[in-house]
């Protein structure tokens, strides 16, 4: 895909990854970019407001990009995607160039989400699954690519691995060109540490698949512990780059045998300043505020005071609270 060209990307990330983050992302070195969950309800039935900028920038910038959808209906979940499209046509001209990604969620762990049957519910349900997988695939172009977000099954047991390997093979089978599975169990959500073995075993027994890992990536060396243990092509990079977008680019300085680089003061400012920018641009500025309060103890922790940076950031309300933090705790 044009422009993917570094094994690891920012992840889409349920309350984190609008345009915003990822915007920021890709300025520190991510490639690719994954939208967060997006319902599908949201895209097809009226009286749901899904604004396209929390989609698309207003120009290139935020490309190659997935668009990930979560749904339990195959005919929603093959309209939300029609629709994604139409919006990508609508902001950046024809998507079908290899920019656009749609992907399809089967993972979310969240318990509310499975008993809707939408998220990780679908890898105890393989035939159900694959009738999604299927649907959303028919729907769209053939040379517009559809991937898929798994977990490695509904929990440990033999059957789930089982039904696990259904949905895995059945989504190849679609024309799906690849599939990012996390390296923990939806019973396991994000509790105990993610199975890496079990994407060693995956790839060892799929050697001609396209599979990228995640789970318990927290710095740039993760990343390449994880390529290099496990042999996926690529690492999804979720939480760890939560108010931490240097992991990308520090990451790419290792690819080039460089010493990761930690960010000074004056670089936390600076891209500190521009995700807020960002974030309040996008959803005003008590919103946005909210929105970078959750961020907030990632920037923070990189800072020498990182307890009280984080406590004045949890109080910060206004654009004017920012700009206090900023010229108090990082001068120049």
């Amino acid at each position: 895909m044009p422009g993917f060209d570094r094994p690891f990307f920012q992840a889409g990330l349920a309350g984190y990854s609008d345009s915003a983050m990822r915007r920021v992302a890709r300025a520190l070195g991510s490639p690719f970019c994954v939208t967060e969950a997006i319902l599908d309800r949201a895209l097809v039935e009226p009286g749901w407001k899904l604004d396209p900028a929390e989609l698309f920038a207003a120009d290139a910038s935020d490309l190659p990009l997935a668009v990930q959808l979560i749904g339990s209906q195959p005919a929603e979940m093959a309209g939300a995607a029609v629709r994604v499209v139409e919006l990508a046509r609508a902001c950046l001209g024809d998507p079908a160039t290899g920019r656009l990604v749609i992907d399809v969620n089967l993972a979310c762990p969240v318990r509310k989400v499975a008993r809707k049957r939408r998220g990780g519910h679908w890898l105890a349900a393989p035939s159900g699954a694959i009738e999604l997988l299927r649907a959303v695939r028919e729907a769209l172009p053939p040379d517009l690519p559809c991937t898929v977000k798994l977990r490695r099954g509904s929990d440990d047991s033999p059957a789930a691995e089982a039904d696990f390997l259904r949905v895995f093979e059945g989504a190849y089978a679609l024309g799906y060109a690849w599939a990012t599975v996390h390296a923990r169990s939806v019973e396991q959500a994000y509790r105990g540490p993610s199975q890496w073995r079990f994407l060693r075993r995956l790839v060892q027994a799929y050697p001609d698949r396209l599979i990228f890992g995640s789970g318990d990536i927290w710095t740039a060396e993760d990343i390449f512990r994880m390529l290099g243990w496990t042999g996926v092509a690529g690492v999804s990079v979720a939480r760890g780059s939560i108010g931490n977008p240097w992991i990308f680019r520090q990451a790419a300085q290792l690819m080039a045998g460089e010493a990761p680089r930690k960010p000074d003061s004056r670089e936390q400012r600076r891209v500190l300043t521009q995700h807020l920018d960002l974030a309040l641009g996008l959803k005003g500025e008590r919103a946005g505020s909210r929105h970078m309060r959750k961020i907030a103890g990632g920037y923070a922790s990189l800072h020498p005071e990182g307890d009280r940076v984080r406590a004045a950031m949890f109080r910060a309300q206004t654009r004017s609270d920012w700009q206090a933090i900023l010229e108090r705790w990082y001068p120049g």
